[in-house]
């Protein structure tokens, strides 16, 4: 039986950290280092690994996933007494040594681990400076002893040879290519360097090193771990040097401590690349040229540089948090908007689905349908890079409107191995330019020449790509008339032109019969959604008569829904492969999901006629759980091979009714949307990472960040998370809070303020920029109203509807608005 109320640490709110107290968390609890470029995993133990832009193709660091024990692979320190012998990690792992203290700080885009065992007190910084491609690893070690200490510092990384996916397969070959060299103690890996690679990694120390180590297992020993280096245990290092094998660096640093004595080392994990023309230094050798890389290594190197960097780091997520800061009655609505929410929104869009503790970095690249979405959550605080990204996207979407899956954040190109006909995929981009128009105003964008599969020749401007997107749906209607699903809708493991019966077969990019009529209800309801935003953009845009065809066409296909989508009591999911229904009370299992129930009603089905309203019942009373809504009911019991993969997991988990929390805040902002302010509430505190602190040795992921799924109430699990981290739930989350619930919503032409808030609450305030103003904003109403937002003033002016006028440049804005019945 599980211990439930379990706590491994605590929020800092005013320093934005999350404490994590003691090492043995359920699951490695992991932060991010990086903003831009260079980026790294690190656990609350240490482990980890990190990277340049692709987590498959430039990975500097080696991990090992689903290693034994779990978290194998890290940015490494040991100290050692020289005069006792002994030695512990200061992260615990990975010798797991008794800590007589034990704290960890996850920040944003920074981790900081302390500890103390034996009057011997240090801290580690690690962090990624803005601006560069390195990481900083800051020890300082501190000496509480009444006597001096005679210690041994050893620092310790193990390289991977660029390519993740061949480095942990193509041994034959990967045991022999591995090489270094070693400078003034910065030790540089170039494996592949003396061919076609133009980077090399480096690892540098700030202290004149005793030692050094670069080959592996002279540095661990033979048949040895992580957790007894033979270099640490003697106290000394090898200096061994790599050829082959398994390239490393490690150095090893006296520190000889006075009582009461502080020392600080700083070490440097880094990427560089060189001109192609300049790679060799002199000219002709095999010797990397290190010109242009040492003033930066130096620079980094010191300790008050260190220092501005880490400010400076901080600094900026200052700046980009404080585009959103709300007050209200509830403590886990602020910690998550204000902080954790807004981080983790910002997490995905640099990871998309790539690198995480459940995510390898090697299968999967940035999806087209995850990076429209996960725009929706950032594009309030770096909307310049959400623009970017918007280029990025529309520059893999097919001729025919469609899109590859997947590209690769290397390379900017669509995936072969995946390629396309997920046929939702192209709708979620003209919701992603919708939202990024909303927030800036900027119809420039609309006007940017993009190509289409990176084929410069045959670029047209965004906005028609757009046109394009919403045709591809139109071009692909079934005998319903509701769109083709082809490979796969939102939910990729709903496959019903698959029908595999071999063991391996990819259910995403196998189709096993041809000249099926699979039709999805869910793309029906997001091309209603696509199809009223494109008509919202053609307005601000001056054109008129487009609008008006791009609402009539959401009207359309509305109808056609209520027609052949609509079971009596929620809405259909699918009509399969030979036209038979999915999601309705035909069938004997899988009668009603959770998808079409928020999609329909976001984009205006049933709002008005009461079927939304009966839906939601539906939901409330069949999918519902204390653990959040689970995808839907009753479970598959047994593989259904005309369904695919969401019938291969066992009952409660991932796509078979587990709470796929990506789907929950959908919910939210249908309750919202017909007014229910306590039920959209209500989903939204049932998988909010904060108030589920208290259950950690159930929920087991971290507190401080929303998980992928949650098991469901058919699993022995029920409320066990996993995937956590790079999951769209981050991003609907931050919108269905803020825009819905708390309802300070983006628009063409203003803010909208239309709060949908529990009777309980009196209101909250809110400080929002938007634009080139600041919105100082104060809700009020009375305990116990359900209404809607009725007086609303701007500067003291009566304002009448519930958008704001767009304000100057610089300006500060005092609005309050009342609920009333």
């Amino acid at each position: 039986m599980l211990e439930e109320h379990v706590r491994y640490g605590f929020f800092d709110d005013e320093r934005r950290e999350y404490v994590i107290n003691r090492p043995d968390t359920p699951l490695p609890w992991i932060n991010y280092l990086g903003t831009e470029d260079y980026f790294g995993i690190v656990s609350n133990t240490a482990g980890g690994y990190s990277f340049y832009r692709d987590a498959r193709l430039r990975r500097l660091t080696r991990y090992r996933y689903n290693n034994v024990p779990l978290d194998t692979g890290g940015r490494y320190v040991y100290l050692r007494d020289n005069g006792s012998g002994d030695f512990w990690s200061p992260s615990w792992q990975p010798t797991r040594s008794a800590l007589d203290a034990y704290e960890c700080r996850h920040g944003l885009s920074y981790t900081t681990i302390a500890s103390a065992r034996g009057g011997i007190r240090s801290e580690t910084l690690y962090f990624v400076p803005l601006g560069e491609s390195l990481e900083v690893w800051r020890v300082r070690v501190t000496n509480d002893r009444d006597a001096a200490a005679d210690l041994s510092l050893f620092s310790a990384v193990e390289f991977c040879l660029w390519d993740a996916q061949d480095d942990a397969t193509n041994f034959q070959r990967n045991y022999s290519t591995g090489q270094v060299e070693l400078e003034d103690g910065v030790i540089y890996h170039k494996t592949e360097y003396r061919e076609r690679r133009d980077h090399f990694a480096y690892f540098a120390c700030s202290e004149p090193p005793a030692g050094y180590d670069t080959q592996r297992d002279t540095f661990l020993g033979a048949y040895r771990g992580w957790d007894r280096p033979a270099a640490v245990e003697r106290g000394r290092s090898f200096d061994s040097v790599a050829h082959g094998w398994a390239p490393m660096g490690s150095h090893h640093v006296r520190l000889p401590l006075a009582p009461g004595e502080t020392r600080e080392v700083v070490f440097l994990l880094g990427y560089w690349e060189n001109p192609r023309d300049a790679k060799f230094d002199p000219p002709g050798s095999q010797t990397v040229n290190k010109t242009l890389v040492r003033p930066v290594i130096e620079r980094w190197l010191s300790p008050g540089t260190v220092a501005e960097g880490f400010a400076g780091l901080r600094a900026s997520w200052d700046a980009m948090l404080s585009t959103m800061q709300v007050t209200s009655p509830d403590t886990d609505t602020d910690r998550m908007v204000n902080i954790w929410n807004a981080y983790q929104s910002m997490v995905t869009f640099n990871m998309s689905r790539s690198a995480s503790s459940f995510e390898s970095g090697i299968g999967r690249g940035m999806g087209f349908r995850d990076s429209n979405q996960d725009l929706l959550g950032f594009v309030h605080i770096v909307p310049e890079r959400a623009r970017q990204r918007i280029l990025d996207i529309a520059a893999t979407q097919l001729p025919t409107g469609g899109a590859y899956h997947q590209y690769q954040p290397l390379t900017k190109r669509g995936n072969d191995g995946i390629g396309s006909g997920f046929n939702d995929d192209p709708l979620w981009l003209i919701t992603g330019v919708a939202a990024y128009l909303k927030e800036t105003g900027d119809l420039s964008v609309l006007d940017e020449q993009v190509p289409y599969d990176n084929d410069e020749s045959a670029a047209t401007p965004l906005y028609e790509h757009l046109q394009r997107a919403l045709r591809y749906t139109l071009d692909r209607l079934g005998p319903h008339g509701l769109p083709l699903i082809g490979r796969a809708d939102w939910n990729d493991c709903l496959n019903l032109n698959c029908f595999s019966e071999t063991p391996g077969e990819p259910f995403q990019t196998t189709e096993n019969k041809e000249g099926g009529v699979a039709e999805s209800v869910f793309i029906a309801g997001l091309f209603t959604l696509a199809a009223r935003e494109l008509a919202g953009i053609a307005d601000a845009c001056g054109r008129p008569r487009e609008a008006a065809e791009y609402r009539s066409a959401a009207e359309k296909m509305a109808g056609t829904v209520t027609g052949h989508g609509w079971d009596g009591a929620w809405f259909r999911r699918a009509f399969d492969h030979h036209g038979n229904v999915v999601g309705s009370v035909e069938n004997e299992e899988g009668q009603i999901f959770i998808e079409p129930q928020g999609m329909c009603i976001i984009g205006g089905i049933g709002v008005g006629n009461g079927m939304a309203v009966r839906a939601l019942a539906s939901v409330r009373e069949r999918l519902a759980t204390e653990h959040g809504i689970v995808l839907q009911q009753p479970a598959y019991s047994r593989y259904r091979v005309e369904l695919g993969e969401i019938s291969s997991y066992p009952p409660g988990y991932k796509e078979n009714a587990g709470v796929f929390c990506h789907t929950n805040p959908w919910l939210m902002i249908a309750e919202a949307m017909v007014g229910n302010g306590d039920g959209a509430f209500d989903y939204y505190k049932r998988i909010n990472p904060s108030a589920r602190e208290d259950i950690g040795e159930l929920h087991r992921c971290e507190p401080y960040v929303y998980a992928q799924m949650i098991a469901g109430k058919d699993a022995p699990t029920h409320g066990e998370a996993k995937n956590s981290w790079l999951t769209g739930t981050a991003a609907w989350n931050y919108v269905a809070i803020t825009q819905w619930i708390l309802g300070i919503r983006p628009d063409f032409g203003g803010l909208r303020i239309d709060p949908v808030l529990p009777a309980a609450w009196e209101g909250f305030s809110v400080s929002r920029k938007y634009q080139g103003a600041t919105y100082e904003i104060t809700v009020r109403k009375a305990a116990g109203v359900r209404g809607r937002v009725r007086q609303l003033t701007v500067d003291g002016r009566r304002v009448e509807g519930n958008q704001l006028p767009l304000a100057p440049d610089g300006s500060v804005v005092r609005v309050e608005a009342v609920i009333e019945e």
